[in-house]
């Protein structure tokens, strides 16, 4: 286990990176809104972009797994992407923009899973000392979503790619003065191939509920800052509520760990993607209601903060140390990139200038119904194991 010195230097690159996060995700259809796309293009564009999530992740993870170097991985996609985003600031069309944000997208993916693996390895696999380190992104995302709120109010869209630069240049710094954790003795035996894991029926049946959780999102990830501002709300306002679903995600972190070891993974998915459809049937029919946006925001806890912490635990257990820098890729790769390829993409063709936003809603809430129906067919003994069954 690492010294508390360099844990909190983890914190602060979690804190960097979802700051990061808090710019893009909810801001990056504004600003290119702003570079006069439609939403089918931005849509287009969002579910382009979010493919090189599918290919990056795993090629950063394999080479991390074969030579042991997962922290000069993080290096080194921290410094490439911080490089490749220099290109943003003079790309004016479509493909051009695409081009660069994909750039920076693949680059980016050589960050998270290697961040994971080496907090993981910090904290022994405590599962509460992990969420204690990951609020520091949920911190990070909260700040950097109001602070870019309100310079879009003041400043317009056009500011944004400043903050994600000096954010990108303050990841790069922090993350040269990581340490590699001491290495762990392997707790998996070292016959047979990660294929065999992967084709198992309880690891296909979560990939496919997270996947489905993430096509789910793409409504809200790509147009809820532009769905606020057809209802009247101001950048500082839309920031606000953005961050009340990090707070919420905040809280149930702290306790994420004991829910876990309490009710066990299953029971805990279950519970957050049924709470994750009310709260699109929510956005899709009452968000002109005040209270309701922020009763949805709340539910962030359970969408985000809760599914994320179970699904980590989950890869954690099921591949061990000897194949964990591809599991976390695997889960990032098909849940958050083809997942959120496919959401952004649809959300794009049902919204329609804002026309379609009930729609775009209710068919999340259906996904997430059938995502619900998979993860209750998946044996509980399985989800909860630290070995791969077959």
């Amino acid at each position: 286990m690492l010294p508390s010195g360099h844990l909190m230097w983890l914190g602060l690159a979690y804190l960097l990176y979802f700051g990061q996060l808090g710019v893009l995700i909810p801001y990056l259809a504004m600003f290119l809104d702003g570079r006069g796309l439609n939403s089918v293009e931005i849509g287009q564009l969002l579910a382009l972009i979010t493919l090189t999530r599918i290919l990056g992740p795993n090629l950063w993870a394999n080479l991390a797994d074969r030579t042991g170097k997962c922290l000069r991985i993080l290096q080194l996609g921290c410094l490439l992407a911080t490089l490749s985003f220099v290109l943003i600031f003079i790309a004016d069309t479509f493909w051009s923009l695409t081009l660069c944000f994909g750039l920076v997208l693949m680059f980016w993916t050589a960050i998270m899973p290697q961040m994971e693996v080496i907090t993981l390895n910090s904290v022994a696999g405590d599962s509460h000392r992990y969420s204690q380190i990951r609020l520091w992104g949920s911190l990070g995302f909260i700040l950097l979503t109001i602070l870019a709120g309100r310079l879009i109010d003041w400043f317009g869209t056009e500011v944004l790619i400043l903050i994600c630069a000096a954010v990108l240049i303050g990841l790069l710094l922090v993350s040269l003065r990581l340490s590699e954790p001491q290495s762990l003795p392997d707790d998996t035996p070292h016959t047979g191939t990660i294929w065999r894991r992967i084709v198992t029926p309880v690891f296909l049946g979560f990939i496919l509920a997270m996947c489905l959780l993430q096509v789910g999102f793409g409504p809200y990830n790509s147009f809820f800052t532009l769905y606020m501002k057809d209802l009247g709300y101001s950048g500082l306002q839309t920031g606000l509520l953005l961050s009340l679903g990090v707070v919420a995600e905040i809280l149930i972190f702290l306790k994420a760990g004991r829910l876990i070891q309490r009710f066990g993974i299953k029971h805990i998915l279950l519970f957050s993607l049924v709470l994750t459809l009310i709260r699109w049937l929510l956005l899709a029919y009452l968000a002109f209601y005040p209270g309701i946006l922020i009763l949805s925001q709340c539910i962030h806890a359970a969408s985000f903060g809760l599914t994320h912490a179970a699904a980590i635990q989950f890869i954690h257990r099921f591949f061990g140390r000897r194949f964990q820098s591809r599991g976390q890729a695997l889960y990032v790769s098909l849940a958050g990139g083809l997942g959120g390829a496919l959401g952004n993409f649809a959300a794009g063709l049902l919204w329609q200038q804002g026309q379609g936003a009930t729609e775009a809603f209710t068919a999340a809430a259906l996904i997430l119904a059938v995502a619900t129906l998979v993860v209750a067919l998946l044996p509980k003994e399985q989800l909860e194991a630290r070995q791969p069954v077959g």
